[in-house]
């Protein structure tokens, strides 16, 4: 089995990460070779002497394939900002072609291969092109984590519309609770549900 996913989501801090090694932790319990990956960082903390982002540290532990950092993390910037922005300041242009050959080799070594954007789906990547590009390079099925707060109808519409006018695939939607409580949870899961015509795959508490 040769499988890959690409999970973007609403917005920043919706718990891209937190779904991304979930996933990782279900296809490692059944038996799967399951790598995650990060292909643009922005912000870091010192780690057993190591400069690293904290989602990549989180996406290690949870797959169970040994690969070098560089193939799981690509680009990585000090900066906790707008990878683009990040990538400037440091002199450095983001190439999808280099995160295409790095994802490439990491199919070799994994059945499953799940792939984290950063921010939400049209985070620019460098002048010309988007997260969205990426994925379209990548060519691979999609999962939206969609970040339950006021105003996530909204974004998830914007959001699906966006995959849908290039042409690429959804495969589904999580919904990922962001706060102890929310007011019409059900009843936004269930709009989002009529309006995108696709099943919620999963909703994930909330989680201190």
């Amino acid at each position: 089995m040769k499988q890959a996913f690409f999970i973007t989501g609403t917005d920043t801090g919706v718990g891209k990460t937190y779904i991304a090694c979930k996933l990782i932790r279900d296809y490692v319990a059944q038996g799967y070779k399951v790598v995650g990956m990060k292909p643009v960082s922005a912000g870091t903390v010192l780690a057993d002497s190591d400069w690293v982002n904290e989602d990549v540290l989180q996406l290690e532990k949870a797959g169970n394939v040994i690969v070098s950092r560089e193939l799981i993390n690509p680009y990585s910037f000090t900066a906790p900002i707008a990878p683009h922005i990040a990538a400037k300041n440091e002199g450095i242009k983001i190439k999808i072609e280099l995160i295409q050959q790095a994802f490439e080799a990491l199919v070799t070594m994994a059945d499953i291969v799940i792939v984290e954007g950063a921010g939400g789906f049209l985070v620019p990547l460098n002048n010309q092109q988007t997260t969205a590009d990426l994925v379209a390079a990548l060519n691979i099925p999609i999962i939206l984590v969609v970040g339950m707060k006021l105003g996530c109808i909204n974004h998830a519409l914007l959001t699906v519309e966006a995959i849908k006018a290039r042409q690429l695939t959804l495969h589904g939607w999580v919904a990922n609770q962001l706060a102890p409580s929310m007011d019409a949870f059900e009843e936004n899961i269930a709009t989002i549900t009529q309006k995108i015509h696709m099943n919620c795959l999963a909703i994930y508490p909330y989680k201190r």
